[in-house]
């Protein structure tokens, strides 16, 4: 197949070297030719590209690196555009990890009231986006990155537009079970269920060849023999992990624990503050015109395994080389499950190849799991009217609707709170 052209908005992160290095590690899987890196920082998108040619050229490969802050023009002809965007930077971020907390709520970024601050600053932002790519190159998919992913993918689909959302906790635990077995990732296939940031493993099968439809369950022993690292990671009691027979993502424990893990928020400071300082430590590490490969600091800014998902994907997408296959993305439902609204996006392993996505059907979820999956995305629908619309109701509305607030005096605070912070944001405000 001809070699492909990428587009990446918001190419100026610090985080655009993992995805280089994946393109340069993965080019017989994804032959790319070019790679237009899209971004309104002009100073901050040249040092990004900088390495971006030198990575490329230390592995041999021989893409094209251009950069460009017109959106329109860098995605005019791109096979597959890819959204990475943070608006507000990490200022918001932190912004968004804090205040919740003065209410007794969790601060993050993706979950609870921050999330929610995070999503209306962002779907108008990346709708705009979509509507210049559709404008410019109706073709190309939009594989969208940007968090929270299962609102703003359900922002773009329901907008009509050609996109698919992708989350790393799926991929993440099949490597950590394909170490765990002594196995090849390829060869873990799994069982995983739910929304984004709100899914479980139900089932873990070791494959009898990358690929197969046959293998064996494996969960029950990985949670035998391994139960004790698998919760370390999840930061929940390994007793409760093993009793529910399956593997939350680590996103549950602000589910589960949600009063410790407030205490310990307010305790140790903000993860924005973190990256903020991780981010101006690789930037002076990318000014270094011998550098030619990620830093290893890179590790510490997130997104493990992001890359190798995103080759996957765009790969099966474009059917590069009759490459298909079984990946987790984010995509609608579709009555996949029937409890949930038809437009509602879900987190599912699905069939992809050049002809789109569909979900695989999904055994009945329990009720411990479906009840907390039917309120979350009762909330999304109400998150999504809230950026779309916006109004001082309806984020009230979206925060009383939320699991982790649902109270009328937190959700009057934290609504009152959101509106300050992100008034700048927000043209309703």
């Amino acid at each position: 197949m001809s070699a492909l052209k990428l587009a990446i908005v918001g190419g100026g992160s610090t985080y655009t070297p993992e995805l280089i290095d994946g393109f340069a590690r993965l080019r017989d899987t994804l032959p790319v030719g070019e790679l237009v890196l899209i971004d309104p920082a002009a100073d901050r998108l040249e040092l990004i590209a900088g390495l971006a040619r030198r990575i490329f050229a230390r592995q041999g490969h021989g893409a094209v690196v251009t950069t460009t802050t017109d959106v329109a023009a860098g995605v005019d002809g791109a096979d597959a555009v890819l959204l990475q965007l943070r608006v507000g930077g990490q200022a918001a971020r932190n912004e968004d990890e804090t205040w919740p907390l003065e209410c007794g709520c969790v601060g993050q970024e993706t979950t609870g009231a921050g999330g929610l601050a995070k999503a209306l600053r962002t779907v108008p932002v990346v709708l705009d986006i979509a509507e210049q790519v559709r404008r410019a190159n109706p073709a190309a998919w939009i594989v969208d990155f940007t968090n929270p992913v299962g609102i703003v993918t359900r922002a773009l689909q329901t907008a009509g537009h050609r996109a698919v959302g992708l989350c790393n906790v799926a991929i993440g635990f099949q490597r950590k079970f394909a170490a765990h077995l002594g196995v090849a990732p390829e060869l873990v296939r799994l069982d995983h269920v739910g929304l984004n940031h709100l899914t479980w493993e139900r089932g873990v099968t070791l494959l009898d060849s990358p690929g197969a439809a046959t293998g064996r369950e494996v969960l029950p022993e990985l949670l035998a023999g391994h139960g004790e690292e698998i919760a370390a990671d999840l930061h929940l009691p390994v007793g409760v992990v093993r009793r529910l027979g399956v593997v939350p993502s680590y996103y549950l424990r602000y589910f589960y624990q949600h009063d410790v893990v407030v205490q310990e928020l307010k305790e140790k400071g903000s993860r924005a503050a973190e990256v903020a300082a991780i981010e101006r430590q690789l930037l002076e590490m990318y000014a270094d015109p011998a550098l030619d490969t990620k830093p290893e600091l890179l590790g510490k800014r997130g997104g493990a395994f992001y890359s190798e998902a995103a080759v996957q994907l765009i790969a099966a997408l474009l059917g590069t080389d009759g490459n298909t296959g079984v990946q987790v993305v984010n995509t609608r439902n579709d009555g996949i499950l029937p409890f949930l609204p038809d437009d509602a996006v879900i987190e599912v392993p699905a069939e992809v190849d050049a002809a789109g996505v569909r979900p695989l059907p999904q055994r009945p979820v329990e009720p411990l799991y479906a009840g907390l999956i039917a309120n979350v995305t009762a909330y999304e629908h109400l998150a999504l009217d809230a950026a779309l619309r916006g109004g001082r109701d309806r984020v009230f509305d979206a925060l009383l609707a939320h699991p982790l607030i649902g109270q009328l005096d937190r959700a009057e605070q934290l609504t009152d709170r959101l509106i300050a912070h992100n008034r700048a944001h927000l043209g309703w405000a």
